[in-house]
């Protein structure tokens, strides 16, 4: 269930969406495709961005805080209902090299090439109900603009980088 990325970056990284139903960064498959979703993932990158100024600044004397349970009304939630997650900061974590144009997906048997640019701007699907993809998975892409979203890219299990 994890899909490394590597190739034509200076930090190989492998990827475990299993993970990602904790990850903040999450977005419900209906509300991925909205505009003002996008909206509003640029106010929250920059509230985040502040919280982790105010962190460092005021931490000097304090201890971390400590990460609270789930609610139960977060929990049920969390089990009905599927989840994208942006590819962004995970291709951005493997720095990619500035002669790096497109990626490759393999994709059960098929090798699958996209520019760079688009594969930034996907979505993973991880879960639906709140579960693991098995069948078809671990994950499927769906483009930012939605256009694939009634045949997204199933069975991702590595993506190369050229």
């Amino acid at each position: 269930m994890i899909i490394p990325i590597s190739g034509n970056v200076t930090y190989p990284i492998t990827l475990d969406p299993t993970v990602w139903i904790f990850d903040d960064r999450k977005i419900l498959l209906e509300e991925a495709f909205d505009k003002k979703q996008e909206e509003q993932e640029e106010d929250n990158e920059l509230e985040k961005a502040s919280k982790r100024w105010n962190r460092e600044v005021y931490q000097q004397n304090i201890k971390p805080p400590v990460n609270q349970s789930i609610k139960k009304f977060e929990r049920e939630k969390i089990l009905t209902n599927s989840y994208v997650i942006p590819l962004k900061d995970f291709i951005a974590n493997t720095e990619v090299n500035a002669s790096a144009e497109n990626a490759i997906l393999i994709a059960g048997e098929k090798k699958i090439r996209i520019s760079l640019d688009l594969l930034k701007d996907s979505y993973f699907l991880f879960a639906v109900d709140g579960k693991p993809l098995k069948d078809d998975g671990p994950v499927h892409l769906y483009y930012k603009d939605g256009s694939n979203r009634g045949e997204p890219i199933k069975n991702i299990t590595k993506i190369i980088i050229e």
